[in-house]
């Protein structure tokens, strides 16, 4: 199983095959050229703790056309600073084993993974909340980093930002400008736009032998 697999397993049946470019597609500059990037001007970060919203990366890599190598975007996102934890939230098909693949290999490759059982609506759909849970450790977590990295636009999440700025954690917020609350916006130290970093952080096109 490879990492697109796993990642069309994650998005409602009706969409699977929405979710990536057409490998006919332009594609942008290879990893080689982004080695050197840098999109926090070398701040001094201390202990940096990453909270990733599964399901509103998920969302927002379909509205930007592309798919997230996990592997790259931690790497930016850490990028000198020392990290405590990243997280990663979303909600889980527990029948599903191609996501159930993907989980795992998030698991090796440097993401503490944090799942809820996805919930049938009327319509049909599934979906899995997990605002409460990212909100809890931002908060429970605060005196152990410096440095909160939240990569989501959920404006739900504005008032546990807020709070932990208060304790004095620096925020930054990574998320796709046209998915992002401007009260979560408003209370970053940093906001960055998902679609300025995109050719850094989505995967290689694969080419056939």
């Amino acid at each position: 199983m490879n990492q697109e697999q796993s990642l069309r397993s994650e998005m409602p049946y009706e969409l699977q095959n929405l979710i990536f470019p057409s490998t006919h597609e332009e594609t942008v500059a290879t990893p080689e050229d982004k080695s050197d990037v840098s999109i926090f001007n070398n701040i001094n970060r201390g202990r940096v703790a990453i909270f990733l919203d599964g399901s509103n990366l998920f969302y927002a890599a379909l509205q930007l056309g592309i798919e997230v190598d996990y592997t790259k975007l931690l790497s930016l996102l850490i990028e000198k600073s020392q990290l405590l934890r990243a997280f990663f939230y979303t909600g889980v098909d527990r029948t599903n084993e191609k996501q159930q693949g993907f989980l795992l290999w998030m698991r090796r490759n440097g993401y503490r993974v944090i799942t809820k059982d996805l919930i049938q609506l009327a319509d049909g759909s599934k979906k899995a909340n997990l605002d409460v849970e990212i909100a809890v450790d931002m908060i429970t977590l605060a005196g152990h980093y410096d440095t909160a990295v939240l990569v989501s636009g959920d404006g739900d999440l504005a008032y546990a930002a807020n709070a932990i700025s208060f304790q004095g954690v620096r925020v930054e917020v990574v998320s796709l400008r046209s998915m992002t609350s401007d009260s979560l916006i408003n209370v970053a130290d940093r906001y960055i736009d998902l679609d300025s970093i995109k050719h850094h952080i989505q995967k290689a096109p694969f080419t056939s032998p």
